[in-house]
């Protein structure tokens, strides 16, 4: 394992950094992630504040971040990474899978939701689909607990009307299929549209409505009450 800030000679390598404060949890899933010839694991950090400052130094693709840990949590390290390196897209690890501080971490900007029950090949694709910019075509597990934990809030259904006026109609159309879950190929024959004008709608969706990635999405549908329209 390297730690270098440049991707120089690696254009196509995908550049993980590992965050655990337990370290045989921490230099496993390293030693997984750095097995694969598509990914290197340029740093490791076992809290919440080495975390930010090894994003800082070394840019990554894609940051592996437990949630409970010593010193500066999950939650709080993925809300500044998040704000401050918007291009690394942060997969939370957690040992429940309605863990509310997993949750928390994907509200405030993490692209996915893994247990650390996950098998090796599991996680490597994880890493890989993040990577790749797909973020959530919501796994079932992060719809499910984005569910159960906005099942137990008020919806906010009366700005529902609002957020949409902002979209055209077609948008809207996109957006509630992103609510249910849809990829963009299931988008493109569900609504018989090409694959670059649903990429198109996606892009224009995300930037009208400040979205990071779909994971955000579906949260806003959630919280909007869309979810029971779609």
């Amino acid at each position: 394992m390297t730690e270098s800030g440049s991707n120089d000679g690696r254009l196509d390598t995908i550049r993980v950094v590992v965050v655990d404060d337990q370290p045989l949890e921490r230099t496993g899933n390293a030693l997984i992630l750095d097995s694969d010839d598509e990914i290197e694991v340029v740093a490791e950090a076992g809290n919440g504040v080495d975390a930010i400052a090894a994003v800082a130094r070394t840019r990554p693709d894609v940051v592996l971040m437990d949630v409970r840990m010593p010193v500066m949590d999950g939650l709080t390290a993925t809300g500044v990474i998040a704000e401050r390196h918007p291009g690394a897209r942060v997969i939370v690890l957690t040992t429940f899978d309605l863990d509310e501080y997993a949750f928390g971490a994907l509200r405030v900007g993490a692209s996915a939701f893994l247990l650390k029950s996950t098998k090796p090949a599991a996680l490597i694709d994880a890493v890989k689909t993040v990577a790749s910019g797909s973020a959530v075509a919501a796994p079932r597990l992060t719809s499910k607990l984005i569910e159960h934990y906005l099942q137990r809030s008020p919806t906010r259904a009366e700005d529902a009307e609002a957020v949409l006026d902002i979209l055209s109609p077609r948008e809207r159309d996109v957006f509630a299929a992103i609510v249910r879950g849809l990829s963009n190929a299931e988008i493109g024959d569900a609504l018989v549209l090409a694959p670059s004008t649903v990429k198109s709608h996606v892009n224009a969706i995300f930037a009208k409505l400040a979205l990071r990635d779909r994971v955000q999405a579906v949260i806003l549908g959630y919280e909007l009450g869309l979810a029971t329209r779609a």
